[in-house]
């Protein structure tokens, strides 16, 4: 083990080495593009992805409820009725959740 230490020694004692060590610590670790920030980034960029995924389809089934809307009278009533809680002046709603 001491004969490989000393070798290994040796070997990063040797200026070029250690000065490619010390570049590749600080681009790896400490600079802007280091590994983690990369990492971190590349993470965030596959959420909002998804979340852009959620949103198209969300905007999908919206266009699909509005041209099922678009000139039926009866169903702008209905969706009226049940997503907004939308009443006529002389009933009362009463409202049951689960």
């Amino acid at each position: 083990m001491k004969k490989y230490l000393k070798a290994l020694w040796r070997i990063v004692k040797n200026k070029y080495v250690a000065a490619t060590l010390i570049f590749a610590l600080v681009y790896f670790f400490l600079s802007e593009n280091s590994i983690m920030v990369t990492h971190n980034l590349n993470r965030e960029v596959s959420e909002l992805k998804k979340e852009a995924r959620l949103i198209r389809t969300g905007i999908e089934q919206d266009s699909i409820a509005a041209v099922s809307l678009f000139g039926n009278l009866d169903a702008i009533e209905t969706y009226g009725r049940e997503h907004y809680y939308m009443k006529r002046p002389n009933e009362d709603i009463f409202i049951i959740k689960d």
